[in-house]
């Protein structure tokens, strides 16, 4: 497991040559005097053993909260990922369930806010229909949900030349609407999970409501990983001129099931802060700087320059 602490002006492409004993040491004695708050991004690799998976997103938790994180980011299926579409609706559980509860509690206790990327949620009609919903919770520092987003875009695709297969929307619900960004110790979070990252007009929308940080849990294959994972997150930091903070699943879940990895940072100017790598699970520590955001959209105003809607809809009447 690593631990690593990316001071914000640090590159984490700047250290990629040191061996990662040396980066680990290099970055955890900077360790920073500022009142800039701090936020922990983890990947954690997750299998059908949700105990398992608590106890090691619980270590993630503390000691991110002992090196001075505020808010903490948990990936996508970050209670559990199952071996079968059975086993994955049969562990899934509502809200008041116990592993929300277990999750409540740590925020408590730990006085620290927690995103959880992607819970795997029974939907309204469970008795009847056996459905569930991804939703990303956020939990404050005083164990309160204060607010839930449901993935709205599902992740049914086919690319048999890449080994990749699935159908989320087989036993997912597609959430009904965006939610509000929600202040928070770091700023503004704009909530997506996974999938939606390939979509700009849902950040577009996060963005036009106050969003200061966008964040994408995310579950992600190896093959659209390597290939997309990071441009898609810079893409998503400069249109918007917003941190991006992306936690991951990474490696083995199950016989079938792999993932990407590479939990990210990014600035405003979408430079990567943080790379948690491919190999294993840790947590990366980033300095969230709002003034970052702020110099970024005064020097270079896109929103003001951006045409009304209308505009962009224009070919539709030609």
């Amino acid at each position: 497991m690593f631990m690593v602490r990316c001071i914000l002006g640090t590159c984490a492409k700047t250290l990629a040559s040191l061996p990662v004993w040396k980066q680990q040491i290099k970055l955890q004695n900077r360790m920073s005097t500022s009142p800039r708050p701090v936020a922990a991004v983890c990947q954690v690799t997750a299998t059908p053993d949700k105990e398992a998976n608590f106890s090691a997103c619980k270590q993630l938790v503390e000691e991110a909260q002992a090196r001075g994180a505020s808010m903490v980011f948990l990936p996508e299926a970050f209670d559990y990922i199952g071996s079968s579409r059975e086993e994955t609706l049969s562990l899934s559980e509502s809200l008041t369930g116990d592993t929300i509860s277990k999750y409540t509690q740590l925020a408590r206790k730990l006085e620290v806010w927690l995103s959880l990327g992607g819970f795997h949620e029974r939907g309204h009609d469970w008795e009847s229909d056996r459905r569930i919903y991804n939703s990303h919770v956020i939990i404050n520092d005083k164990g309160d949900i204060v607010s839930v987003y449901r993935k709205s875009h599902l992740f049914d695709v086919e690319l048999p030349d890449k080994g990749v297969s699935l159908k989320e929307s087989a036993f997912t619900i597609p959430g009904p609407s965006l939610v509000s960004p929600v202040q928070t110790p770091i700023g503004k979070v704009g909530l997506g999970i996974c999938y939606d990252l390939r979509f700009p007009e849902l950040s577009l929308a996060l963005r036009r409501h106050g969003a200061e940080i966008l964040t994408y849990p995310s579950a992600f294959t190896e093959a659209t990983g390597a290939a997309h994972w990071e441009v898609l997150l810079r893409a998503r930091a400069i249109e918007n001129q917003c941190f991006v903070l992306a936690a991951a699943q990474v490696g083995r879940h199950t016989e079938k099931r792999r993932s990407y990895g590479h939990a990210l940072a990014v600035d405003p100017w979408g430079e990567v802060l943080a790379d948690g790598g491919g190999e294993k699970p840790g947590v990366v520590l980033v300095e969230i700087d709002p003034e970052k955001v702020g110099s970024t959209r005064r020097n270079m105003p896109v929103q003001r320059h951006r045409r009304d809607t209308g505009f962009y809809h224009s070919l539709e009447k030609t």
